[in-house]
């Protein structure tokens, strides 16, 4: 319905750009009849109010400016300056001269008039007249208008919706429509002076009633003429633009003293809750700065003490505490530390935008000092780990073989026992020929015999000094009870090869041995030393950690069972020999009670020992069956925890991957990308449940003991230390489109710049660092049209690497680029405002900060305003000059 059209003035500052509509005054269209009645009588009103300052009015616009000594008249009065003499004649050219004048002083104005001519205005052109007085009502009446970096229309609407925003049926929207129920007028005289309209008493359904009551009020009590018929405004379908613009505009200047004082209040107002708020943020910062350093500094010692226990469960109770530690009380630690590093950069962009200085945090409670704290709790606690698993195995290996000691030590301490005093007895010096053949044979048996137990000997000094190794803490009673054993065997030795000697001098005397005994003797002695390792093997503990080694276990059991046919034909033909013998004897006359001078081992010592054998084997069946079943299970739960932990190690690295694509290739609006993050943060978030089920199965993996698993390559600490990451990393993204948000809309930055901010980022971002390095920097700002010396680019690299790291940061990009064009507030601007307050006073008194300002800021000043110590200040003035330097860090109070 409209096109945009240049009319432009030059104030000795910037260009102002206006707005006009198609039906401009360059076109030979005629006006809507409405309309042109309604400019008629509005722009005439307006015209009269400024040209009776010089005693003088208009009747008829388009007559009475054709002559140019009105309209001349007209533009001294509203500018307050001089025009050139006018021709005095009242010939065509004079008056064609003095509307050329006018118009000339308009153009030089800075307004550029499109198809405006003096012969149009001369000639009585009533759309050109109009054209002509509309385009010095937006130049000398709305253009000034401001308000919040809104100017001229936009200022004047802005300033409407501000003051009647309060008030119930009313809605300004525009400079047409938003007027015909009369509310808004009432509403904007109600704002500024109540006492002459009681607005709760207005009806809406009454708009002719209002919009006369207005108009009525304002031309009585607030010297605005009446521009406007109600019953125009009202039986118009769309009023006229112009002419309301021309009316509310007086209601502007009619109220713009009062309007200064409160813009003067609202201004500091705004500085001092910016403050308030960052002091606020400062003081959190430092008490979870402290409090998190605090828990930082009690937990790091703990988890340094490896001091080790001596028993299981003491190592079991440490690793509880551990995994109590890890599942309560570091995840809401990790917490507290992202949120303490999100809360700093907020704070510090704050601080930035409202042009403070940078918050620098006591000595010690820099966000470097934390994270370094940090890094030795988590160095801390991986060693620790690590040490009491090691711990563990360390424990139950010990457990295992000292118990194993003490069973061989047992079975060999048994057998030893009497042994020496055996071979010490001198028997063979009274004994016969056989009886000394008996003694030597059995002497042979023995040496078989001890030679058979040489290496379970061997094992336990083997175990002996393994325990030492590992550290055992009884290992004191160890060593004494081995040592006694080793030295018992060597003097075994020793003995055994002395009564060899004497036997073997007896044994030429003797001749004749009972070979049925000594058969006897030589094949029950192995067999009873095999029955005895049987036996031991049976009863023998056993340790396995997998399947593999539990069937190993089985195989040799397996294989121990085939060999019993072959051990039992072999314990009957012993007892055969015995039996042979009882024969002989019997047969020719032996005393039955006759026994074996070879051997102390009897057919009941041999059916003794095989019973407990076949004893044994259906008992160690089911002990290793039962190993069989617990590794099973132990296998079913490295499998259920590596199917989780396949899922979730890559599905947290794919969030990852994710995350830093969408942080380098950000599209659309902050808000937009913000949405994106927060609803990649709520899929992490949401998948937590996930972790939590794999922390109860890693947690049923350590109580079983089960230290390997070979179905995946990923670790509980990996899932972990994957997801405080994953985490982090999605909180300081969203942190940093919050910064950006908080930049655009604290320096006016359309979406569009932000976006070419972020594409000239990326493209020089060369090396994908996060940031351009200074060449790269350099050549961003040499296309962007930057004209770079030396200097000056090295006051620049001061601005966006205050440390000097060689990098440049997106957000130090963003701050540079729109630091050179944003408005902030300046103490000198919050000075202009007090001195407002203060009526032009140097100081200001505790009733005026009070009467001006609302209570709590109010207060605020009082509490950190010094006293005014000039010559002219009564008691109680402050200085509100030293107060605004010291907001923005430019002296001390």
């Amino acid at each position: 319905m409209f096109q945009e059209e240049t009319i432009q003035y030059n104030n000795g500052y910037e260009q102002v750009v206006y707005m006009t509509q198609e039906d401009e005054w360059d076109r030979d269209l005629l006006l809507d009849p409405a309309w042109e009645k309604q400019q008629r009588k509005t722009f005439t009103a307006w015209c009269n109010s400024h040209l009776r300052k010089a005693g003088t009015q208009i009747e008829n616009i388009e007559e009475d400016f054709r002559n140019g000594l009105k309209l001349m008249l007209l533009l001294e009065v509203i500018s307050g300056e001089r025009l050139p003499k006018p021709d005095r004649g009242k010939m065509r050219f004079h008056k064609i001269a003095n509307v050329n004048k006018a118009l000339e002083y308009i153009t030089s104005k800075g307004v550029k008039l499109v198809s405006i001519g003096a012969e149009e205005i001369v000639d009585g052109n009533l759309k050109m007249t109009l054209g002509m007085i509309w385009t010095i009502i937006l130049r000398f009446a709305i253009q000034d208008i401001s308000v919040e970096e809104t100017s001229a229309k936009e200022g004047l609407l802005l300033w409407c919706q501000r003051k009647t925003a309060p008030y119930r049926n009313v809605n300004v929207q525009n400079f047409h429509c938003s007027w015909k129920d009369g509310l808004a007028l009432c509403a904007l005289i109600h704002r500024h002076r109540p006492d002459l309209i009681d607005y709760a008493k207005l009806n809406k359904d009454d708009p002719l009633g209002n919009l006369n009551l207005a108009l009525e009020v304002a031309e009585k009590h607030l010297d605005i003429p009446k521009m406007l018929d109600a019953e125009d405004i009202v039986n118009s379908p769309k009023p006229d633009e112009r002419a309301m613009m021309t009316y509310v505009s007086c209601f502007y200047h009619a109220f713009a003293g009062a309007e200064q004082a409160e813009t003067a209040a609202n201004r500091i107002c705004k500085v001092l809750g910016v403050n308030q708020e960052n002091e606020k943020l400062m003081e959190e910062y430092e008490r979870l700065a402290s409090e998190l350093l605090e828990w930082i500094n009690r937990t790091t010692p703990w988890l340094e003490n490896k001091a080790p226990e001596k028993t299981m469960m003491a190592m079991r109770r440490k690793l509880e505490d551990f995994r109590d530690y890890r599942r309560m009380h570091k995840p809401p630690k990790v917490q507290e530390k992202c949120q303490l590093e999100i809360n700093f950069n907020t704070l510090q962009t704050k601080l930035r935008i409202s042009n403070r200085p940078a918050y620098m945090p006591s000595e010690g409670k820099m966000v470097s000092d934390i994270t370094t704290s940090w890094k030795g709790l988590e160095q801390a606690e991986k060693g620790y780990e690590e040490w009491l698993l090691t711990e563990i195995r360390r424990l139950e290996r010990l457990d295992h073989l000292a118990e194993k000691f003490r069973q061989k030590s047992a079975t060999h301490e048994t057998w030893s026992e009497g042994k020496d005093l055996l071979l010490l007895q001198r028997d063979y010096e009274t004994a016969s020929l056989t009886q000394v053949r008996a003694l030597l044979r059995r002497h042979e048996a023995f040496e078989s015999d001890l030679a058979a137990h040489q290496d379970r000997v061997e094992q336990i000094a083997a175990i002996a000094q393994e325990l030492n190794e590992l550290d055992y803490h009884d290992s004191a009673t160890i060593n004494e009870r081995c040592q006694k054993i080793c030295d018992q065997w060597d003097q075994l030795g020793t003995l055994t090869q002395k009564r060899r000697e004497a036997l073997e001098r007896t044994e030429k005397l003797l001749e004749t041995i009972d070979q049925l005994f000594l058969e006897y003797s030589k094949r029950s002695a192995p067999f009873n030393n095999w029955l005895d390792g049987a036996i031991e093997d049976l009863q023998d503990m056993f340790m396995v950690h997998s399947i593999d080694e539990i069937q190993s276990l089985l195989s040799a059991h397996d294989q121990f069972k085939a060999t019993l046919p072959e051990a039992d034909g072999e314990r009957q033909a012993i007892l055969g020999i015995y039996t042979e013998v009882q024969k002989i004897a019997q047969s020719y006359g032996i005393s039955v009670n006759l026994t074996n001078p070879y051997s102390d081992i009897t057919p009941a010592d041999i059916g003794v020992k095989w019973d407990k054998v076949k004893k044994s084997v259906p008992q160690r069946d089911g002990s290793l069956q039962e190993e069989v079943n617990r590794q099973h299970a132990n296998e079913r739960m490295r499998r259920q925890f590596a199917a989780q932990a396949n899922v979730i190690g890559p599905w947290i690295q794919s969030k990852m991957e994710e995350i830093s694509r969408s942080s380098v290739d950000l599209g659309g609006t902050l808000e937009d990308q913000m949405s994106h993050m927060k609803q990649y943060e709520s899929v992490i978030i949401n998948y937590k449940p996930n972790i939590d089920k794999l922390e109860g199965d890693h947690q049923l993996i350590q109580e079983s003991l089960i230290f390997d698993n070979k179905h995946t390559n990923f670790t509980m600490e990996h899932i972990r230390v994957g997801w405080e990451v994953v985490l982090t990393t999605i909180a300081r993204t969203i942190n940093e489109v919050e910064t950006q948000i908080l930049t655009r809309d604290a320096k006016g930055i359309s979406q569009q710049q932000l976006n070419e901010f972020r594409s000239s980022f990326t493209h020089f971002d060369r090396k994908k660092k996060g940031g351009m390095e200074t060449d790269d920097f350099r050549a961003c700002l040499i296309s962007m049209g930057y004209d770079l010396g030396e200097a000056e680019f090295a006051r620049i690299m001061c601005l966006v690497d205050p440390n000097g790291k060689g990098l440049v940061t997106f957000q130090a990009f963003v701050d540079f680029m729109t630091r050179e064009t944003a408005e902030t507030d300046t103490a000198e601007q919050v000075v202009a405002s007090f001195k407002i307050l203060a009526a032009d006073k140097p100081f200001i008194l505790l009733e005026e900060l009070r009467r001006e300002l609302p209570p709590e800021q109010a207060e605020y000043c009082i509490m950190r305003m010094p006293p005014y110590n000039g010559p002219d200040g009564p008691p109680g003035a402050l200085d509100y000059s030293a107060f605004s330097s010291a907001l923005y860090g430019e002296s001390d109070l």
